[in-house]
């Protein structure tokens, strides 16, 4: 990798401090950790994050001090795990349970996932035993081998403290500030990039096994990336390497996923889909886990309660196996941060499935449910599949006393729509009737300066198409933007993993034009909120793809060194201002 050459002739790396500690804590000996300072929390995982640069006295997002160090202590733990199953692996033999865990535990700390420090710390316990199995796995086989095992140090010793206040003190001493004290603001931030990427593939693999898909490869990667990040030394072009490499192996995990959902469900087809309320009892189900859906629609059917989806759900009414439940009636609501008041004036249950929770309140609190690894405390968590809790709920809850207009917006362009009429766009494109593609699409989020996606959207000529995927589409995917010859200008691809549809879409494209899916008349302008999105970016650049747009800003964990060589590479560049990024992109092409 011969680029990142020009890094390490900038000199770039921070000197790490020389002040050390050994802490002893829950049995454990930290040793050649750097004291933490104020602040004992820090986190920087989010585009929301507090300044544009962390959050320190309170987060954003919602999670409290202890939340957030018990997430990063259990980070920690699967790099433990990890450098015993990297190992294992190298003999041979993995554990199913073992590989399932870590991505458990990685979609815990996934931004607006779990926000209950008790159920972190019971998962932080059970760490340590799975850490033991990946370790006894390890031995075992090196043994076997003829092998002396390893005396592996770093998270592989760690030893959970006793009581929950000994684990927030552990936690304290792995935190982003220690590393970056130790390793300088580069080297950390490429290691948070690292972190970042593997937590977003990790949901997605983890969506991908609840239905049943898996691939060996990408536990691998798991294993043998967190079992990196437990080195002592890293080096700024392994660290870049690996990279590139999570967004190889999220393409991979991307795939097994829309597997997973077109082989259960059905290819998604354009369908319209209602955006205002029906007379009835009502629930509303939102996150991204489609086997809920389907488990809610069933234990549901022929009890006169209207099903809503909100957020990332809305693509469900694509698929086939789904949209033939007539009780899914529509789509409630936008994008999850304007969740507040949406679910306050929601007149029935809702079930908040993976991640996109923010704190319930008073208003609707008494009827909202968990499930799978989403938490809050004091909010009821389904954990066996059993919706009786949230169907008796909205029984009791009034529902919507009378239908709304009849208006209805579309759905389920994924890549097998797209591509069944592949010969329409690429005549269209041909004859001039279609002048450019724009990809506008990503995580939502609160922070001001999101308006931008909106004025892009609507500002783009009539000539334009767009891909639209995740809910940053809800910027824009009720305004009515017409048709080409037949084709609607505004193509809804589907959930943020959908990326790789579109990423089909523009493989399909390049080939049919016998040309690269940089010289398409294709441009990408992503916003980004969580770590999913970070791994989509990685697989774009591993993919080559350059001139991407990305906003509204771009992560405080990428460091101007790093960002320096993005932009050499790749030419990733932050949004500015709708019209004269919409001029800039048209008159390059032109």
């Amino acid at each position: 990798m011969t680029w990142v050459k020009a890094i390490l002739a900038r000199g770039w790396h921070s000197p790490p401090s020389k002040r050390l500690t050994v802490c002893m804590t829950g049995g454990e000996i930290i040793t050649n950790r750097i004291q933490p300072e104020k602040p004992d929390m820090f986190c920087y995982q989010c585009e929301q994050t507090s300044k544009g640069t962390g959050c320190t006295d309170f987060t954003v997002c919602g999670k409290d001090e202890n939340s957030a160090i018990l997430q990063d202590l259990l980070v920690h733990a699967s790099k433990g795990i990890a450098q015993y199953a990297h190992r294992a692996r190298a003999l041979g033999v993995h554990d199913a349970a073992v590989d399932r865990f870590i991505l458990k535990a990685l979609f815990i700390t996934v931004t607006n996932v779990n926000f209950d420090a008790e159920a972190i710390g019971v998962a932080l316990r059970e760490a340590a035993q799975v850490r033991d199995t990946a370790k006894a796995l390890y031995e075992n086989a090196a043994r076997q081998a003829g092998q002396v095992p390893e005396t592996l140090t770093g998270p592989a010793t760690w030893v959970p403290a006793p009581t929950q206040a000994g684990l927030v003190t552990e936690g304290r001493m792995v935190s982003i500030l220690s590393r970056k004290d130790k390793h300088g603001p580069d080297i950390n931030g490429l290691q948070e990039l690292l972190i970042y990427g593997i937590k977003g593939a990790a949901a997605y693999a983890d969506h991908a096994q609840i239905l049943g898909q898996e691939a060996e490869v990408v536990y691998a990667f798991f294993a043998e990336a967190l079992s990196y990040l437990a080195e002592e030394k890293p080096t700024v072009d392994q660290l870049l390497g690996m990279c590139l490499k999570c967004g190889e192996i999220n393409l991979k995990t991307m795939e097994i996923l829309d597997v997973a959902h077109t082989s259960t469900y059905g290819h998604p087809v354009p369908t319209p889909v209602r955006v205002e309320p029906v007379k009835g009892k009502a629930i509303l189900i939102s996150g991204h886990d489609l086997k809920d859906l389907e488990k809610l629609l069933k234990q549901t059917d022929g009890m006169g309660i209207n099903i809503y989806t909100h957020g990332e759900m809305l693509p469900a009414h694509g698929y086939p196996q789904l949209k033939q439940y007539k009780h899914l009636v529509g789509n409630y609501g936008g994008a999850w941060q304007d969740q507040r008041d949406e679910f306050r004036a929601f007149p029935g249950a809702i079930l908040m499935t993976t991640n996109c929770l923010q704190e319930p309140q008073e208003g609707y609190k008494h009827r909202i449910f968990t499930a799978g690894h989403v938490g809050w405390p004091g909010i009821p968590h389904i954990a066996n599949g059993d919706f009786t809790p949230v169907i008796e709920t909205a029984l009791a809850a009034p529902g919507f006393t009378e239908d709304g207009p009849d208006k209805t917006i579309l759905v389920g362009f994924g890549h097998h729509a797209v591509l069944g009429v592949a010969d329409k766009v690429i005549d269209a494109v041909k004859t001039g009737a279609i002048k450019h593609f724009f990809l506008v699409g990503g995580c939502d989020g609160a922070r001001a300066g999101r308006n931008y996606y909106t004025e892009f959207a609507e500002s783009l000529p009539k000539d334009c198409v767009i891909l639209t995927l995740a809910c940053g589409k809800y910027r824009f995917n009720k305004l009515d933007f017409g048709t080409i010859g037949g084709i609607p200008r505004l193509l809804d691809i589907g959930q943020c993993n959908d990326a790789y549809a579109a990423i089909q879409i523009a493989v399909a494209l390049s080939k049919a034009f016998n040309c690269g899916v940089n010289d398409l008349p294709l441009s990408m302008v992503l916003s980004w909120y969580e770590q999913k999105a970070v791994a989509i970016l990685l697989t774009l650049l591993y993919l080559g793809i350059r001139n991407i747009r990305l906003g509204p800003t771009l992560p405080a964990f990428i460091t101007p060194a790093v960002l320096n060589v993005l932009v050499e590479k790749f030419n990733l560049m932050p949004i500015k201002d709708a019209q004269s990024d919409i001029a800039a992109i048209l008159n390059k092409a032109a």
